[in-house]
């Protein structure tokens, strides 16, 4: 008969326990080797990514510095209204067919053509007055003439209204005596621009001699139906096209150019955001004002760097970049989607001086990814931390198992 003995049951309990932490502690460090570093990719692996694939196209990955943003900035200007469409001077108002013209026509006494001299009055003659000629208006047809009395159809399409006068007087001349004639544009139907989109009232205005501008089109069609932070601007003209957020247009009068015949304004409501995430203080999609952020202004508004998780070589924008942005830093083979995009990551290391100044110039645009990524060493301290915390929790166990 075998006696009782507690040690034995004790040293069974605590190798057990010892089996059991052992496997714990496996299973932990097998599954936090996966886990633990989900908090996004690391630095070292965004700076490989040129190695990598995107949508089976090579992504660039660009330090930012002078050279990169005097050429972002750089071309930003050149895609801007006054760059694009310039501010020529007003072009002269001309008729076009569709146009509304009152004619009138006058001759000096004695009235040969259009009328008559006044009657005798008894004292002598009374002198002769001038007469007219009242010609109905009439709208310039598709072969782009009208009709005038004694002088027959007249091309007036492409003219202004001095110069069709001469042709009439012209025309009346040696069957009228001395002829005057004053044409005027009732309607204008051709020297218009189209506004349409996000405005109190789309529709067509018209050009006159004084030379409207953008905002001044904007102000006929009521305005913006959002808040103007808010809206886009694109100008077309003919193949021309340009878009600008509408606060641009205001704040620099350089870009409130005058419009031409034709124009298309279209007005869009276009909230801008940028989304922010990694070791940031905090993740979320953050809006932002037309006029535009710097990324410095980016970072500051998510509360800036996590102190204990970010590392201040990885701050990373990720952006879908125009190719005419950059294209003599990209490799001659990078493939470029179809409306002239390429994918692109900046980097900006805030361990020097100049980082400080080139996140200042660096201006976000809509839709950019902002990342920061984890220090190397706060994977190890959170999985330390973690293994440290399961440990404790078996001791625990043990000791209540041997309590009992």
């Amino acid at each position: 008969m075998r006696r009782f003995n507690p040690a034995m049951i004790l040293g069974k309990r605590a190798g057990a326990v010892c089996k059991t932490a052992f496997a714990v502690g496996s299973l932990f460090v097998i599954s936090a080797c996966s886990s633990l570093g989900g908090a996004g990719p690391s630095t070292g692996s965004i700076r490989d990514a040129s190695e990598l694939n995107y949508a089976d196209t090579g992504i660039q990955v660009i330090e930012l510095g002078p050279n990169v943003l005097g050429r972002l900035n750089s071309h930003s200007a050149a895609n801007s209204f006054a760059e694009v469409f310039g501010d020529v001077p007003v072009s002269p108002t001309v008729i076009g067919a569709g146009d509304e013209l009152d004619i009138s026509i006058w001759e000096a006494p004695p009235a040969v053509l259009f009328g008559a001299s006044a009657p005798d009055q008894g004292l002598g003659s009374a002198p002769d007055l001038a007469s007219s000629a009242e010609i109905p208006q009439q709208q310039v047809g598709e072969d782009g003439k009208v009709t005038v009395p004694f002088v027959g159809r007249v091309s007036v399409a492409g003219l202004r209204t001095d110069q069709v006068e001469a042709i009439i007087t012209s025309r009346l001349s040696g069957r009228a005596n001395d002829p005057q004639a004053l044409v005027r544009l009732v309607q204008n139907e051709t020297r218009t621009v189209t506004i349409l989109g996000n405005v109190q009232s789309s529709g067509r205005v018209v050009l006159s001699a004084r030379g409207e501008r953008l905002l001044d089109a904007l102000a006929s069609a009521g305005g913006t139906r959002e808040a103007i932070e808010q809206s886009t601007i694109q100008l077309s003209r003919g193949t021309a096209k340009a878009i600008m957020p509408l606060e641009q247009v205001i704040s620099d009068p350089r870009n409130n150019v005058g419009l031409r015949a034709d124009d298309v304004i279209t007005v869009q409501h276009k909230p801008f955001s940028f989304v922010a995430l990694g070791a940031v203080s905090q993740n979320a999609e953050v809006p932002f004002e037309g006029a535009g952020i710097s990324l410095a202004e980016a970072l500051g508004r998510v509360g800036g760097l996590n102190d204990r998780r970010a590392d201040i070589k990885g701050v990373f924008v990720f952006r879908m970049e125009e190719r005419g942005a950059i294209d003599p830093l990209l490799d001659e083979a990078q493939p470029t989607t179809a409306d002239g995009r390429v994918p692109v990551v900046y980097n900006l290391a805030m361990n020097n001086a100049q980082s400080l100044f080139a996140m200042q110039d660096f201006m976000m645009r809509d839709g950019d990814v902002l990342y920061i990524s984890t220090a190397p060493g706060v994977e190890l301290e959170r999985f330390l931390g973690a293994l440290s915390s399961t440990a404790f929790s078996i001791v625990a166990t043990g000791n209540a198992l041997d309590n009992r």
